[in-house]
């Protein structure tokens, strides 16, 4: 197939590699030429602009930061759409943004499947991420050789936006569990104890968890390479905070951690793994 993806960080660069190796024809394009750059060694084409990249692509795949993003990128695409693609916009944007999408694709005739991803850089380098698609039925055997290749399996959850609703579902609850393991090392430490008993009292009964376990030794290691950022995390959270609003129910966790993911940033630590929001707990 012929695929374009337009942006390529974290998450596009490894999603993008290894739709090339999986011999499809790839096309790329980032705001900041140098980070597609390397994929031309993968086998995929570097575009200059996201009207070059889409040109001819039978599937456009968007992996950006934030909807504004997503928009700016295919409004520039447009002139060089064929309008029988299909949009693939797998970007954590959020209930509002996903909605201006579905709009946006009728207008420039695309088809649109609405496809944000579980899983962070190690999962996407080795196409192991789940795919939560939703959108036409008659457009699942077009896309699937995508998801194929980027994921361990996709779950189809309806029409088009029921997906990003199901990525904040999981998203509200990765934000719950990286808040509360920070607060628990914090307060370990705090206290005098060696925060590793914490992991040790907890391991393999019902307070266990793997996240649990690796994302508490990266803070106590203070190792914190970024396969989610805080910042990234900030941005969710509160598209997390939009749509309980939205849906007229209060999240008081959720509010919590765009609280602390905000200290986080504000300390320093945007760049960095979510996990060092664990800083957040220190003046």
């Amino acid at each position: 197939m012929k695929i374009a993806v337009l942006g390529t960080g974290l998450m596009g660069a490894p999603i993008a590699a290894n739709l090339a190796a999986a011999g499809h024809e790839v096309r790329v394009w980032n705001r900041t030429r140098a980070k597609a750059e390397p994929l031309a060694a993968e086998g995929a084409t570097v575009a200059g602009t996201p009207a070059d990249a889409v040109d001819g692509a039978e599937v456009v795949l968007t992996v950006l930061n934030d909807g504004v993003t997503v928009t700016e990128a295919m409004q520039a695409a447009a002139p060089s759409l064929a309008h029988d693609a299909v949009w693939v916009q797998a970007s954590t944007v959020g209930v509002e943004a996903t909605e201006d999408h579905i709009a946006l694709a009728r207008s420039l005739g695309l088809e649109f499947v609405d496809a944000p991803v579980l899983g962070s850089t190690k999962p996407a380098a080795e196409g192991q991420l789940v795919v939560l698609a939703s959108g036409a039925e008659e457009l699942r055997d077009r896309v699937q050789p995508v998801f194929d290749v980027i994921g361990s399996r996709t779950m189809w959850v309806g029409e088009a936006g029921a997906s990003s609703k199901l990525k904040l579902v999981a998203n509200s609850w990765v934000l719950a569990l990286t808040a509360a393991v920070g607060e628990a090392v914090s307060l370990a430490e705090a206290s005098g104890l060696d925060p590793k008993l914490f992991l040790e009292a907890v391991s393999g009964g019902p307070l266990d968890c793997a996240y649990l376990q690796m994302k508490g030794n990266a803070i106590i290691e203070r190792s914190f390479p970024p396969a989610f950022t805080v910042q990234n995390a900030l941005k969710d959270a509160l598209l997390v905070n939009q749509a309980a609003v939205r849906a007229g129910i209060q999240l008081d966790v959720a509010q919590a951690s765009s609280a602390r993911l905000n200290r986080a940033v504000t300390k320093g630590h945007g760049d960095e793994d979510m996990a060092a929001s664990y800083y957040a707990s220190f003046g």
